[in-house]
């Protein structure tokens, strides 16, 4: 692992790998600190851009009294602002934020992707599942009261990555619907609402703000992190970085890496193609994509001689799981889908009657989403510190070796980075394991806790 990390001299005490034994160690430590004191609540706030009004929820953790809130090595508050992955919503990283906040004294934010949130139960929990008996599916709720009827979509069974994903089950929203203009216009909802939930609880001057996506989410930090001023880095976890990064990270085809001394498996990375009018209807077959690596790596190739109690372990799970949204539209940023992502800026621009200038400035706009912002009159990309887990699917050590680091490197200027690999753990970093009861987020979260108030974001 030593050709991943910077060396020593800008990477800070950051450990390169951390044995399962000392991650277990660590998780013990930190679950047996007392819990501090919080105030928890639920923000809910609307934002209006591109003509529209969207609905923005976020879950606020803030330690008790206020001005016992930690302060890192800069001397500020620490504010960590956490985003899910793909299929979540505020409550898929609820125990990585009690973490932080109980355990540390930092104030967290938890923001949920715009649409994602189930506005019509306080429990916020989605009811019975994604793909109902009658051919509708789940759709986004982005304003209260608005709802997405089927005659705005058409489905579609897309079987063109079949090996990784089975049959995927896609919403297609049709031109001129209402569903179809609000395809086109979240990513402006999704950058506004993040902005302002930062600016309604880490107050620029008071709080240094520390920014995590899993997954999914990782592309919206890491765009969000030259966009506020007082962004100090991201804690990336099992976070996949700039679109642009991502898409590379997809293609490169030497990404097998091991598992156990066994070739991970995949399909050839080719480009992703999506429109962006559709949304991606998961089941539980996105589970399953996950658990087969992981019990690859966790049990070895035996474990396909228990597949029918595997499969009932997915399905198991799926009955929790589809509590949440599991519902997605954000591939054209993740994955940098150019053209996906100019057609949406020429619907909106269209719809709002902007002239070739100002329709020009929108696309630019939407296509630089997916990279780090450049010029003399720009924040520079802030330290990225990785951790990622010993089973993950999508975070190898090769893959940041050979493609992210030096996609980092070749920024002007470069941020500093670091990558630690845990001995344990998977990709749903909370996920329970032997000796480990949340995973390895406890460890993950104390060593974060350690970068922040020993200097490694101090640039």
């Amino acid at each position: 692992m030593s050709a991943i990390a910077e060396d020593k001299k800008t990477a800070g005490d950051v450990p390169e790998t951390v044995s399962r034994a000392d991650v277990i160690a660590s998780s013990n430590a930190v679950l047996a600190m007392p819990n501090v004191p919080l105030d928890e609540r639920e923000d809910i706030f609307r934002v209006e851009t591109v003509g529209m009004e969207w609905d923005i929820g976020v879950r606020v953790y803030e330690p008790q009294p206020a001005d016992s809130i930690k302060r890192g090595a800069d001397g500020k508050k620490v504010g960590i602002f956490l985003l899910h992955g793909g299929s979540g919503d505020y409550k898929s990283v609820e125990k990585f934020a009690l973490l932080f906040a109980q355990k540390f004294a930092f104030k967290v934010v938890t923001m949920t992707f715009p649409g994602r949130l189930y506005l019509d139960d306080e429990s916020r929990d989605w009811p019975a599942d994604t793909i109902n008996a009658d051919g509708t599916v789940r759709t986004p709720i982005w304003q209260a009261g608005e709802y997405v009827s089927p005659d705005q979509y058409e489905l579609i069974r897309d079987r063109s990555k079949h090996i990784k994903y089975g049959t995927r089950t896609l919403a297609r929203a049709k031109p001129g619907s209402r569903f179809y203009d609000r395809m086109a216009g979240w990513p402006m909802a999704f950058e506004l609402g993040m902005k302002t939930a930062c600016a309604r609880h880490f107050p620029e001057g008071e709080f240094s703000i520390y920014v995590h996506g899993h997954s999914t989410g990782g592309p919206y930090v890491s765009m969000l992190s030259q966009r506020v001023p007082n962004i100090a880095g991201v804690i990336a976890i099992e976070n996949s970085t700039f679109g642009y990064i991502n898409e590379r990270k997809h293609l490169w085809s030497g990404h097998v890496g091991k598992i156990e001394g066994f070739k991970r498996v995949s399909e050839k990375g080719d480009p992703w193609k999506d429109p962006f009018n559709d949304l991606y209807i998961r089941t539980w077959r996105d589970l399953a994509r996950y658990r087969g690596p992981e019990a690859l790596g966790q049990e070895g190739p035996n474990v396909m001689m228990r597949l029918p109690s595997l499969m009932e372990e997915i399905l198991e799970a799926w009955e929790v799981a589809r509590k949440r949204p599991q519902f997605k539209a954000e591939y054209m940023i993740t994955h940098n889908i150019v053209g996906a992502l100019e057609e949406a800026a020429r619907v909106t621009a269209k719809r709002l009657g902007m002239n070739e200038t100002a329709t020009q400035e929108l696309v630019d706009h939407y296509t630089g989403l997916t990279h780090e912002l450049t010029g003399p009159d720009v924040k520079s990309v802030p330290p990225f510190l990785f951790v990622i887990t010993k089973d993950s699917r999508d975070h190898s050590p090769e893959v940041y070796r050979e493609v992210i680091i030096p996609m980092f490197r070749e920024m002007k200027p470069a941020p500093r980075t670091a990558v630690c690999r845990l001995g344990a753990g998977v990709h749903t970093y909370t996920k329970p394991e032997a000796d480990l009861p949340i995973g390895v987020a406890p460890c993950a979260a104390k060593l974060y806790h350690d970068a922040i108030v020993n200097g490694f974001f101090v640039v």
